[in-house]
């Protein structure tokens, strides 16, 4: 039975360093291959976590985009074959959909010594080993969009190459941005379906729960004040108590109170068999992501 390892890396974490995982080859680099919200997120988290711009590139199918990115943060824009043969560490952050005419770029010049992190959605470690050269390791990836804000959740699965070094090196590049937990990739549909849509979920809890501050009669910058603080402490609450959920929920609901008066409301309209409905939707359609993808 798979059993997820239950390692999380923070920011705080010591783990293996990029320098050690290439220092035969000299000062390695990291190439993200595309630049669009998740990428250049992960730019701006190795910045702040100390690396140099000349340790970085990026490809960007957009001049524009690519004159923008170099200017706020001083990285170099590339193209493809020349990010793979630069490169000690490829970050594949491109949507699924434009996965295949990236991989007919990276096969006749990647090689057994580049690490590739994928950050696809739904797309398998063996889909790169399929289309890449025979060796080259790889890690799948799913983080989420609170990586803009340096609080991502990440979940990393080793491909069939990618060894305890990979892992390693693979955390202490996202724990720039936000938290890391291995599971084996077999779950990889679920972490997206969880964490890497969750955040859509909250937001969209937020956003219902902001129009009802309005129809109550509240300005909207109130609800909003109101609703948004509320989400923060809750979910700091939740991290930092480590108390079950359902022990944080019933500290608020009084006997006959308001609280559980909305609860039996939520309950009555299936607000739960609705959001676990959703995740598996969100699940299998990753999973479709994949399928999409499988040879013949």
């Amino acid at each position: 039975m798979c059993r997820t390892t239950l390692l999380v890396a923070t920011r705080q974490d010591p783990v293996v360093s990029l320098t050690d995982m290439t220092e035969e080859k000299g000062r390695p680099t990291i190439a993200v291959l595309g630049a669009g919200k998740i990428g250049e997120a992960l730019l701006s988290g190795l910045l702040h976590g100390g690396r140099q711009a000349d340790e970085l590139l990026f490809t960007e199918r957009y001049p524009e985009r690519s004159a923008q990115l170099t200017s706020a943060y001083g990285i170099r824009a590339t193209d493809v074959p020349t990010a793979a043969k630069t490169a000690d560490v490829l970050v594949v952050a491109v949507k699924p959909q434009d996965i295949e005419p990236l991989l007919d770029e990276l096969a006749p010049v990647v090689d057994a010594e580049t690490l590739v992190v994928s950050l696809c959605a739904g797309l398998p470690t063996s889909l790169f080993e399929r289309r890449l050269p025979a060796g080259v390791p790889v890690v799948r990836a799913m983080p989420n969009t609170p990586m803009l804000v340096g609080e991502a959740m990440s979940a990393i699965s080793p491909g069939t190459h990618a060894e305890a070094e990979h892992l390693a090196v693979v955390e202490e590049m996202l724990s720039t941005v936000g938290k890391v937990v291995r599971v084996p990739e077999a779950q990889q549909d679920a972490v997206t379906a969880l964490s890497g849509s969750g955040p859509a979920y909250f937001f969209f809890l937020v956003e219902a729960m902001i129009d009802a501050g309005i129809l109550l009669g509240l300005p909207r910058a109130v609800a909003e004040a109101l609703i948004i603080q509320s989400a923060v402490g809750a979910a700091t609450m939740l991290a930092q108590t480590g108390e079950h959920p359902v022990i944080l929920r019933e500290a608020v609901t009084s006997p006959a109170g308001t609280t559980i008066s909305a609860i039996r409301e939520l309950e009555k309209h299936g607000v739960r068999a609705a959001l676990i409905a959703a995740i598996e939707a969100a699940r299998d359609r990753s999973r479709e992501l994949g399928a999409a993808h499988e040879p013949g």
